[in-house]
């Protein structure tokens, strides 16, 4: 009897031949530090860029240079009310896919978060998954578990949020970031300003400016293209048919790039991560029914995010 290091698997054939051993990739030590640096990092600029996006600096408080305006106990404030609710829907969100991936025994890292000074101060978060996913069933697990967690997450924000916007007199004649409104961001409106007078204006609260950007996330993370979570949700639930779609969904995603030029870089990505999801052997297996149920749940999450023009600035 041969022998082999712990965790190695001996393949016997049909006649109790020995043909081969599986030796299963062994998990990496976790840079739990540097995890942790990125997040403190990330929180930092998200707090910045927050607090300059969304900071309520009272009128009579004249501030007369940017350094005065880092300074301000309201950017600070505000930022913090926009950097901790992104940040924990961005965690929820790559958490789902960790601990999914974990239940699987996959080997996959923490989550690594990415500070960036402009934008929203995050280019997003991501984990690496170094294990190769065994059929659709683990794709689809892995895949959706990231959005329903994110979204759960973001929806008690999101209507707390709203909830705490303010009517103001009159829009700013120039100067203004003005919010496209997904589908759900519009029914949040209705339920807290549906008699907002003829005139007036509401100004964006930090939190529901946190979950506004959350809802974008999830949505661009739900675009059916490749290795996109959005990619293994309907190549899980659809199988030949994503890949059949993939590129006419592409050519409407580019046309919406002339409403919103952003939808041209999330092309861009698509090209680079593969349009159609890779093959796998059990692609005509169909999904039991309630993946199934979860997978039109995240579709229909998707259309309740998705908005043809996010942002829009006018000058």
């Amino acid at each position: 009897m041969n022998s082999y290091p712990p965790g190695d698997i001996e393949i016997i054939g049909p006649d109790g031949v020995p043909i081969g051993v599986v030796r299963p990739q062994h998990p990496r030590q976790q840079r739990t530090g540097f995890h942790l640096l990125l997040f403190v990092l990330t929180l930092i600029t998200t707090t910045v860029v927050g607090g300059l996006m969304f900071a309520r600096i009272p009128p009579e408080q004249e501030i007369t240079s940017f350094w005065e305006l880092l300074r301000h106990p309201a950017l600070i404030r505000d930022g913090l009310t926009f950097s901790i609710p992104l940040l924990a829907i961005l965690l929820a969100h790559e958490m789902g896919h960790y601990l999914t991936c974990r239940r699987y025994g996959l080997n996959a890292t923490l989550p690594f978060f990415i500070p960036f000074p402009l934008g929203i101060g995050t280019l997003g978060a991501f984990i690496r998954i170094r294990s190769r996913l065994g059929s659709k069933q683990e794709l689809f697990d892995v895949g959706a578990a990231g959005p329903l967690a994110g979204f759960a997450v973001t929806l008690p924000l999101l209507l707390y949020g709203v909830s705490q916007i303010e009517p103001f007199a009159a829009a700013p004649a120039s100067g203004a970031l003005v919010f496209g409104e997904p589908l759900l961001f519009k029914l949040s409106l209705s339920m807290f300003h549906s008699n907002l007078p003829e005139g007036m204006g509401l100004l964006m609260h930090p939190t529901a400016g946190a979950a506004w950007f959350g809802l974008l996330v999830t949505a661009l993370n739900l675009l059916p293209f490749g290795q996109l979570d959005g990619g293994h949700i309907t190549y899980a639930m659809f199988g030949a048919g994503q890949r059949r779609a993939a590129w006419p969904l592409l050519a409407i995603l580019f046309l919406l790039g002339f409403r919103w030029w952003g939808w041209w870089i999330w092309v861009v990505v698509a090209l680079v991560m593969g349009v159609r999801h890779p093959w796998m052997p059990d692609e005509d297996v169909p999904l039991d029914r309630g993946r199934m149920r979860l997978g039109w749940l995240c579709l229909a999450i998707f259309a309740l995010s998705i908005t043809p023009q996010p942002l829009r600035f006018i000058p």
